[in-house]
């Protein structure tokens, strides 16, 4: 039998089930290399060993339960679970312990999986490095000087450095992809309202999305399936029937038309990232796949409108806590969320009105000619720690904007985005593009995903601990 550490979460979720592994040793397999990792990329901010192994034995115990029977995940530490600690990454939540469950772990419980415990993050999910100046910064496991990513850092941390086999990370504004992207992994940020937020804490409410960062895109498809649609306990959830998404990374490509943005996208790339996609598409066009150039609308505006909106609602959730306790947030959120205060009501509205006055046309209009946007994920190479380590000073809020302007148009705009590894630079650092597509198309793109996944040996490429 192969290392069950280099398993995707498909193959060891069907290993379970076929009686040819016990949760019990993949469980303790995570754990081990869990400690192992730990002091390397600080990627958890609790291990539940106990509770965990007592899952797996349950689990062991009991008829296989659903798709994620007996397989070890574990999650930003944003998703409440009803009697645990929650500290969003935060001082203020340090011991706080939550008082429901939220939906999407109800949901992958429900499935039988095992819950290791809760990852790092940006404290309270605001910014995209995956620095943390009360927990330790999290650092990339192909390289610890460079950055994770964020605001999923953990998320992104610990499952390319093969701890877990998923792991759900949130994103407002790039956060499942660019964790994605910095540390070679599949991450989907669905369309908004596919997936619950209910028992996640809010950043920015008509922005926020959940989804999984995974090892394939088969894996990604496996978890959506299973944490996406309608939730009384959120009204935003959309009733929109569920596809099947494993079924879909089945799908032949050939015919299907791939869009290479002219614009916004394809300014200040990096070459090694321009050269990776570059490949990448003509793998695609080997597939078959016709490749369409689409010439971008004012992209900027959308995202100028992301910031705005961001910013505000993030404001209001804090403003209380800002007033009473501001001493307890890390620099550089105390000053982004205090940017936010000053935004004025209307030109919140204005960015509100704007970005749905904008959504309709931007479908019509790319989506009429291609049926996904092959894009990077970022126009830079994994940066190192120390590089983007600006805090709330002046540098702040250009690097900020730099590092997620080709990620939030994406959720200005609601619409599903997937991060794919595509190579690694010349410093060994992983590279990776995304594939955005139509409201609820989440199974074109597992698809287009899929099928070019699987000429390329990326997704099966692993740190060395």
């Amino acid at each position: 039998m192969s290392d069950p550490a280099a398993w995707t979460l498909v193959e060891a979720a069907d290993a379970v089930a076929d009686k040819k592994i016990s949760s019990v040793e993949l469980t303790r397999g995570a754990i081990a290399r869990a400690k192992a990792w730990q002091p390397k990329i600080n990627a958890f901010i609790a291990l539940g060993e106990e509770a965990a192994l007592d899952a797996a034995k349950h689990a062991d115990a009991s008829p296989v339960k659903g798709k994620l029977h007996g397989v070890p995940l574990a999650h930003k530490d944003m998703y409440y679970r009803k009697g645990r600690v929650a500290s969003c990454g935060s001082a203020i939540r340090r011991d706080w312990k939550a008082q429901t469950t939220a939906t999407a772990l109800t949901r992958l419980d429900d499935a039988g999986a095992i819950d290791l415990g809760t990852l790092n993050m940006a404290e309270f999910a605001f910014g995209p490095t995956g620095h943390n100046y009360h927990y330790g910064h999290c650092r990339n496991p192909w390289n610890p000087s460079h950055m994770t990513g964020g605001s999923s850092s953990g998320s992104g941390a610990s499952v390319a450095a093969r701890i877990v086999y998923g792991a759900l990370g949130s994103d407002t504004g790039g956060s499942i992809r660019m964790p994605s992207f910095c540390n070679g992994l599949v991450g989907i940020k669905p369309t908004w309202g596919r997936v619950s937020k209910a028992g996640a804490m809010p950043l920015s409410w008509s922005m926020d999305t959940v989804g999984p960062l995974t090892r394939s895109v088969a894996d990604a498809a496996r978890i959506l399936g299973v944490i996406a649609g309608a939730d009384p306990e959120d009204t935003t959830a959309a009733s929109v029937p569920v596809d099947d998404y494993e079924a879909a990374c089945g799908k032949p490509v050939s015919g299907m038309r791939l869009g290479l943005p002219q614009g916004y996208f394809d300014q200040n790339i990096d070459p090694q990232i321009a050269s990776a996609i570059e490949a990448a598409a003509k793998i695609f066009e080997k597939l078959g796949v016709k490749l369409v150039p689409v010439k971008m609308p004012d992209l900027d505006a959308i995202n100028a409108a992301g910031t705005m909106i961001t910013g505000a609602e993030a404001a209001s959730a804090h403003r209380a806590w800002l007033a009473d306790m501001p001493e307890k947030y890390s620099e550089q959120v105390r000053a982004r969320l205090s940017t936010g205060l000053a935004i004025p009501a209307v030109a919140y509205l204005d960015a509100l009105r704007n970005r749905a006055a904008a959504i309709p046309g931007f479908v019509a209009d790319v989506f009429g000619q291609c049926d996904a946007l092959l894009c990077p994920v970022s126009d830079r190479t994994v940066p190192t720690i120390a590089e983007t380590d600006v805090g709330g000073g002046p540098a702040m809020g250009p690097l900020l904007a730099a590092l997620t302007r080709l990620c939030r148009p994406f959720n200005v705009l609601g619409l599903p985005s997937l991060s794919v590894p595509c190579g690694f630079d010349k410093a060994g650092l992983p590279l990776g593009f995304q594939l955005a597509g139509r409201p609820f198309a989440e199974a074109t793109l597992f698809a287009l995903g899929a099928a070019y996944e699987k000429e390329t040996p990326w997704s099966r490429m692993a740190p060395q601990a």
